[in-house]
């Protein structure tokens, strides 16, 4: 059974840093492309990064780029988002996504996958 365990999401000032992280199981996450999606109250879902199995292709939204970054550890079976300068727009439950694709996987329909969100707050 495939689990994806989000966390890392919590309060933050305007201007602050936060690490998501993604647990993942019951996959062969090398063999995967990760992504992360995000939704905010009264809005769909949008893509934010997505990084490719070995890591070496990373894409990102024009909002975050810049101000994201996302890695993974083919080790601990784990994708992170560090996310840098936040702001109140970027506020939004973090999705993780796993795809058995390789490409810039924008949308949510080409993942297999998803976790169930954490939930991060940007106050201004």
């Amino acid at each position: 059974q495939v689990q994806l365990v989000e966390s890392g999401g919590r309060l933050v000032q305007a201007g602050g840093s936060l690490r998501l992280s993604c647990a993942a199981s019951g996959l062969t996450f090398s063999r995967y492309t990760m992504g992360w999606f995000r939704q905010a109250p009264g809005k769909e879902r949008e893509f934010v990064a997505v990084i490719w199995p070995s890591g070496g292709t990373r894409y990102y939204a024009d909002t975050v780029k810049g101000r994201f970054t996302i890695s993974r550890d083919n080790v601990k079976n784990t994708v992170y988002l560090q996310m840098n300068n936040l702001e109140p727009e970027d506020t939004a439950v973090y999705y993780c996504a796993a795809s058995v694709r390789v490409g810039p996987l924008r949308s949510g329909l080409e993942y297999d996958y998803w976790g169930q969100g954490t939930q991060v707050t940007v106050s201004s």
